[in-house]
């Protein structure tokens, strides 16, 4: 019997990976984040397989199901939203596994940040304008910011920011970010990408907060910022250069 933490992705019932689907499609119980996971991607567990959404409960009354689980030696899909390494809550969980001596592994998801991008067809590191991608989040009632990860010290990088779970701080976002990055900065929400109701707000620094807000978006929105969303600017990548030449490509003879 293994305990199976599955990336369900985006929301999208045919983002999920392939192992992820072979995955929920062989467990008779499977315990999925329902406020995030879409029902269509739990439907694939087998006839009779018992299906409970997790997101009334506590760790410990999710780990009693995994335990009842392993006494009947069922295998277990345990589903959560984009990708498990991510804000997915899955370390708690893995270490009462390990204390229980209950076996588990993980399966990877397509992140939010990723199909926001595939969805905004940009792509999030040009070459000279920026070479590096900051997932990170603000400090909530649920759970604090390490304080040497402020968004200001992220900031002074001028990366793309992918800020996660902070909608609800979008002032204090803007108001952390304009120093750094100006008013005429790009910024994204992104909410509920991949679903049926998908939303992509674009602007700037200086006006995505009164776009939010008309829009009246609470939660579940992916705030990413900086100047290569703009997808202007910068050099083209070296990687196909006629004149750039590697082990796969050899330097061409003249003639």
């Amino acid at each position: 019997m293994t305990v199976h933490f599955i990336g369900a992705g985006p929301g999208a019932p045919d983002l999920i990976t392939v192992r992820g689907l072979r995955l929920i499609e062989r467990c008779t119980v499977c315990l999925y984040a329902g406020s995030l996971v879409p029902r269509e991607i739990v439907a694939a567990a087998p006839l009779g397989a018992r299906v409970i959404d997790t997101a009334p409960l506590t760790l410990d009354e999710i780990i009693a199901e995994i335990e009842t689980a392993h006494r009947d030696g069922a295998e277990v899909a345990r589903v959560h939203s984009g990708d498990p390494s991510i804000y997915g809550a899955i370390a708690e969980q893995m270490r009462r596994l390990d204390r229980l001596g209950i076996p588990y592994d993980v399966t990877p998801g397509v992140p939010a940040f990723a199909a926001a991008a595939a969805a905004l067809r940009r792509e999030l590191t040009l070459p000279s304008v920026a070479q590096t991608v900051v997932l990170t989040r603000t400090a909530t009632r649920s759970s604090e910011m390490p304080e040497r990860e402020s968004l200001e010290r992220f900031a002074g990088t001028s990366a793309t920011l992918a800020i996660h779970l902070s909608i609800a701080n979008l002032a204090r976002v803007v108001r952390e970010l304009l120093p750094f990055y100006g008013s005429d900065c790009p910024v994204v929400v992104a909410y509920r990408v991949s679903w049926p109701d998908e939303r992509l707000i674009r602007g700037t620094l200086a006006d995505i907060r009164v776009q939010v807000k008309a829009a009246g978006i609470t939660r579940t929105a992916l705030i990413l910022v900086g100047p290569a969303l703009a997808g202007e600017g910068g050099t083209d990548s070296r990687l196909y250069a006629g004149d750039h030449h590697h082990v796969l490509r050899p330097r061409r003879s003249a003639g």
